[in-house]
C-alpha cells in the first residue's frame, strides 16, 4: 500500500507539474490574444450577435460548458448572453451525421443558424478534425468571425480562424485543461466589460 500511494503521488505530481509548466510558459502574445478574443466576444454580444461553440469529444463538453457560462452566468448575476453549443442536440447530431456525414455536423448548423455579426468559437486539441475545418470554412463563406482554441501545433486549421490560440503541448488532457481555463478567463473579462 505504501508503494501504491507513492506511485500515485508521482502521477498526481506529474500532472500538476505539466499544467504549471504550461501556465508559467504562457507568452505575452498569448496573453494579448486572450484579451483580443474576449473583446471580440464583448463586441459580438454588444451588437446583438450570438456566440456559437463546437468541438469533438472532451472539447464538445468544454463547448457546452463555456456556452452555458455565457447564457447562464459565470460569476455575476446579469442578463443572459446569446450563446449556443452546436454539440448539445443529440437528435440533430445523429440526423446530420447520418444524412450528410459527420464532417458536415457543425457546418450545416452554422449554415442554418448563424448570421453576419455572430461569432464562432471552435475547440480542437489536434486542429485536424474535418468537421471543425468545414465549419470554419462555412463561417468564412458567411462572413462570420471565428476563433480557434488548439493544441499540438495547431494542425490543419491553425491558419483558418481569425484568431487562433495554440496550447504548446502534445498532451490532450493538458490542452483541454488550458482551453477550459482560458475560456473561464474570457467569461470573466466579458462579465467585467458588460456588467
Amino acid at each position: 500500500m505504501i508503494y501504491t500511494l507513492s506511485k500515485y503521488k508521482k502521477i498526481i505530481s506529474k500532472n500538476f507539474n505539466e499544467l504549471k509548466e504550461l501556465i508559467n510558459n504562457f507568452s505575452e502574445d498569448q496573453f494579448n490574444t486572450i484579451v483580443e478574443i474576449a473583446l471580440l466576444v464583448v463586441e459580438t454580444i454588444n451588437s446583438g450577435g450570438c456566440i456559437f461553440w463546437c468541438g469533438n469529444g472532451g472539447s464538445a463538453s468544454d463547448s457546452q460548458h463555456l456556452s452555458a457560462e455565457l447564457m447562464g452566468r459565470f460569476k455575476k448575476n446579469r442578463k443572459p448572453f446569446k450563446s449556443i453549443a452546436l454539440t448539445a442536440d443529440s437528435s440533430l447530431i445523429t440526423c446530420i451525421s447520418n444524412d450528410y456525414g459527420y464532417e458536415n455536423l457543425f457546418s450545416r448548423q452554422i449554415d442554418a443558424l448563424a448570421n453576419e455579426g455572430d461569432l464562432l468559437i471552435v475547440l480542437s486539441t489536434s486542429g485536424n478534425s474535418l468537421n471543425i475545418k468545414n465549419v470554419l470554412s462555412k463561417a468564412i463563406n458567411k462572413n462570420i468571425k471565428s476563433i480557434s482554441f488548439l493544441g499540438k501545433g495547431g494542425g490543419l486549421i491553425k491558419e483558418i480562424a481569425d484568431y487562433s490560440l495554440i496550447i504548446k503541448s502534445e498532451e490532450t488532457a493538458r490542452i483541454q485543461e488550458m482551453h477550459s481555463l482560458i475560456g473561464h478567463i474570457i467569461c470573466e473579462i466579458v462579465e467585467e466589460e458588460l456588467n
